[in-house]
């Protein structure tokens, strides 16, 4: 009983159950990028481990860029994309090899550490 409240209370958190669904604000960019390497974030800006996340993703950004792409999606303003991407919990990481395949998905926080692993493994140098 208690798991099935927690469900619930994160699919209307995440505007996916009844009347709380809303109309994206900020539409998600093409995913995943043409043969690139694509991780995904999706979580919200308000989210506390989202937020532990963001200095870890910019970093990826900048380290990666051309190599690989690293994208955070806000759920919370952009509803549409968590239905899209089956999204449960946030945040979530969603890992594409570089045909566009879905490889990994992680639910939680993902620390820097982890996320070099998963690229090393998809091999992005």
């Amino acid at each position: 009983m208690k798991k099935r409240f927690t469900v619930l209370l994160i699919l209307v958190g995440l505007g996916l159950f009844g009347a709380c669904g809303g109309q994206a604000t900020e539409p998600a960019p093409e995913i995943p990028v043409k043969g690139l390497v694509t991780m995904v974030d999706l979580g919200a800006h308000e989210c506390i481990p989202c937020k532990m996340m963001e200095s870890i993703l910019k970093d990826l950004q900048r380290e990666y860029q051309g190599r690989a792409a690293v994208i955070f999606i806000d759920v919370w303003k952009d509803r549409q994309a968590a239905g899209r991407f089956g999204i449960r919990v946030i945040p979530t990481q969603i890992f594409y090899d570089k045909e566009g395949k879905e490889v990994f998905r992680h639910e939680g926080f993902l620390d820097k550490k982890r996320i070099v692993h998963v690229f090393d493994k998809l091999g992005v140098q």
